[in-house]
């Protein structure tokens, strides 16, 4: 669905060339969710305008939905649908006339139109609010809308620019089953940016990290995860005087690094960070109580997306200036 080889984007100004995107390369696949994350100013945002065709590239080439970004745009807008990040109803139009105005952009028509909106309505449950406007409805309700006014025209991928900014997080929730739904029940493609860690870890089957300009780091959310130092494993011991013989096994662990004896609380404990905890555990358990070493507690935690970033970027997704 994308295939994109050495996308750039380089802005001039009175202080000199600022290179925000500088040879990107990425593939999303059909019926792909893809996330697009990365610290703000790294050029997330920049790219996501040069694949929608709001913004033409200095340099490389792409190809979105089987055309070509620089020489067939307009191919490109009919072929994708597009929700930016800040939504575009006006608050005073009838919410079913909006979405009967936007798939007249398209040359749907109006009747056409109403019925493509009613059928998206019912899926996104916006049942009800066809006659109502749009200050009325919620949060919630507005971002859907937004996206059914992306989906109008049957798009095969649709790009979601944080998507669930602002919104409570029962609302977070609710949208997050209906963009799931897009692949799992109507086969679109996604690519999202998003500044929710939990959200990436949800929604995605796969995750690009672009940094500086360049992707830096790609994979599924676990296999991003496996990449920073592994599970955290942590011991809590009966008896102080056999952290010497704890400490000596988890370091003998396959892949084990960072292997220490913390002794600042009540109880000792151990702590090592392996690449698969969930799997060493069983035999580390066994090989402990066949030595004699008793525990009074045993604890297993999985890196997270933020320890992804710190780990590939040396900086948190929110830091910086804009995407």
């Amino acid at each position: 669905m994308i295939r994109a080889r050495g996308l750039a984007r380089t802005f001039t100004s009175r202080r000199g060339a600022v290179h925000a995107v500088q040879g990107v390369d990425l593939d999303v696949a059909r019926g792909e969710v893809v996330g697009f994350l990365g610290p703000n100013g790294a050029g997330k945002t920049t790219t996501m305008r040069m694949l929608t065709t709001l913004l033409a590239p200095t340099a490389g080439e792409a190809q979105v939905v089987g055309c070509d970004l620089r020489t067939d745009p307009v191919g490109v807008r009919r072929r994708i649908g597009y929700v930016p990040q800040s939504g575009s109803s006006s608050p005073e139009a009838r919410v079913g006339e909006e979405l009967v105005d936007h798939a007249a952009l398209y040359g749907i028509p109006k009747a056409t139109g109403r019925t493509r909106g009613q059928e998206l309505f019912s899926r996104l449950d916006l049942d009800g609010v066809w006659e109502r406007t749009v200050r009325t409805l919620s949060g919630g309700q507005r971002r859907r809308l937004d996206i059914a006014k992306g989906l109008v025209h049957d798009p095969e991928l649709v790009f979601l620019d944080e998507p669930t900014t602002g919104l409570d997080p029962q609302s977070r929730a609710n949208l997050w089953t209906h963009i799931s739904g897009l692949r799992d029940s109507h086969g679109t493609t996604v690519f999202l940016t998003t500044h929710y860690l939990d959200e990436a870890d949800a929604l995605c089957d796969r995750i690009l990290v672009i940094d500086h300009g360049t992707i830096v780091a790609e994979g599924t959310p676990d296999q991003l995860k496996q990449r920073v130092s592994g599970d955290a494993v942590e011991l809590e011991l009966d008896d102080a005087t056999r952290t010497g013989d704890a400490l000596a096994l988890v370091s003998a662990l396959p892949g084990a690094t960072d292997a220490v004896v913390d002794t600042s609380g009540a109880t000792p404990r151990v702590r090592v960070r392996v690449p698969s905890g969930g799997r060493a555990l069983p035999g580390l358990l066994r090989q402990l109580d066949a030595a004699g070493v008793a525990l009074a507690a045993v604890d297993v935690q999985r890196p997270t997306l933020d320890d992804v970033f710190l780990e590939m970027t040396g900086r948190s997704l929110r830091e910086g200036g804009e995407g």
